[in-house]
């Protein structure tokens, strides 16, 4: 195996993304295209390659702009932290465990419930760590595992939400705390501290968070946190056993699972709709 090229005593099998050079874990600095070294790091003029241009996350900033998208066509919307939204996007669009039960067999409430947010802080929020989480992890993963996980996340959070209460829920919170669980995995495969990363502490600030705010959806948050890291699980073993197609495969039966059991939940409580 080969050694860093700073501390020849210390095997290492990642390589700077730029030079090429073996890096140890105190040697890895993260950025939008890979792990660089500390000299790869310190440059500031950036020639940009082909190879690098495929690391640019375009699922990350895609769902950025349709979560936007969906906000500007809600109504009530441009308060900083209110409740007044309403419209047709709205009312068609939010999760709530009856709607999902015969006779009404709303599931598609599953997936645009990830999609509508409440405020201006609400998704400011979310978008900037879905921003942040995106620009480590796409690159290190890849655009389709990462949309894999993200959805994965996203219905496991859903199930959460119909598992745990009956409260409505809406936002991509879901889906970012399965983003976090995926980090995890990730970061662990590689040797790097969870802690240090700052991973660690953003999970544990937004869990306390998510128990100490009133009217949160706790279950979608702890549903999407486990679904992440279980998909990001997946995804990971697949790639050690080169099979990564079977990583892709189990996340996708992981998501309808999710939505099954998210639908057979709601068919048993939901009896009295009216």
């Amino acid at each position: 195996m080969a050694t860093c090229y700073r501390h020849p005593s210390r095997e290492t099998g990642v390589s700077c993304s730029n030079c090429g050079r073996p890096i140890c874990p105190d040697c890895m600095t993260t950025t939008p295209v890979g792990m660089r070294c500390p000299e790869c790091a310190k440059q500031r003029t950036k020639v940009v390659r082909m190879r690098e241009l495929a690391k640019i996350p375009r699922v990350t900033y895609t769902l950025i702009a349709v979560n936007v998208l969906v906000f500007l066509t809600e109504q009530g919307q441009f308060t900083l932290a209110g409740s007044t939204i309403h419209g047709s996007v709205v009312d068609e669009g939010f999760l709530f465990r009856e709607a999902l039960a015969h006779p009404h067999d709303q599931y598609w409430r599953l997936f645009t419930s990830a999609f509508i947010h409440e405020n201006l802080l609400h998704i400011g929020f979310n978008m900037y760590l879905l921003y942040l989480l995106g620009l480590m992890l796409e690159p290190a993963i890849g655009s389709v595992r990462f949309a894999v996980i993200y959805f994965a996340a996203l219905f496991t959070g859903a199930f959460g939400v119909v598992f745990s209460t009956a409260t409505a829920s809406l936002g991509a919170s879901g889906a970012i705390f399965g983003l976090m669980g995926a980090a995890v995995v990730e970061l662990r495969a590689r040797g790097l501290s969870v802690r240090e990363s700052g991973i660690g502490g953003l999970i544990v600030i937004n869990l306390v968070f998510s128990f100490l705010v009133p009217n949160i959806a706790i279950g979608d948050h702890i549903g999407g946190l486990i679904g992440g890291f279980i998909a990001g699980y997946f995804i990971r073993t697949a790639d050690e056993r080169r099979a990564p197609a079977l990583g892709i495969a189990a996340c996708v039966l992981l998501s309808a699972a999710a939505v099954a059991g998210a639908i057979a939940v709601s068919g048993a409580t939901g009896s009295g709709f009216a």
